[in-house]
């Protein structure tokens, strides 16, 4: 067994590292596309579904709906997401990607969000719980446990409503 000062060393590496992939990912898809890496990831996952109704993207990419909607009117405005009306809701909104959105997904590098996500999936119950574990201890021995969680090195924000406080002990949606 490790010693504690070169197991906390090797915590603060790992930490590093992660940290360096997220905003190495993220730097090299806003170079490529001039996307946001929640934007990137946001019509990669489009792509793969074809047509995907709102609340289910916003489960898929583990956003608050409001949020996602917020990345679609963006994505939207760059002519690279349409939405429709399904015609027996009208509630139910689509999204689908563009011409030009399919041509970015084609060119775009790997986005860290996903990659993080499709290996968590993968993970069994009791390895995501020691993860997650021990990310709630790192969140407390920081003291942020009620800092609402923001995206990743991207300009998008979550809206106000949805940094409603939680009581503490309580688990947040994770914000990649």
């Amino acid at each position: 067994m490790l010693e504690k000062s070169q197991q906390i060393a090797e915590i603060i590496d790992n930490l590093r590292r992660v940290f360096q992939v997220v905003h190495g990912q993220s730097k090299k898809a806003e170079r490529e596309t001039g996307l946001t890496s929640p934007q990137l990831w946001t019509i990669k996952v489009i792509a793969e579904a074809g047509s995907i109704r709102v609340s289910d993207l916003a489960r898929r990419i583990y956003l608050h709906p409001a949020t996602t909607v917020g990345i679609l009117d963006r994505l939207e405005k760059k002519g690279l997401v349409s939405r429709t009306r399904s015609k027996e809701d009208r509630r139910v909104v689509y999204a689908g990607l563009t011409q030009e959105g399919f041509g970015i997904v084609e060119k775009s590098p790997q986005v860290a969000q996903g990659l993080l996500v499709a290996g968590l999936e993968k993970l069994s119950p009791q390895n995501l719980k020691k993860i997650d574990d021990g990310l709630e201890q790192m969140v407390s021995i920081l003291g942020s446990q009620e800092l609402p969680p923001q995206l990743i090195l991207s300009t998008e924000v979550n809206r106000p409503e949805e940094q409603v406080k939680k009581p503490v002990g309580r688990k947040k949606k994770a914000a990649l």
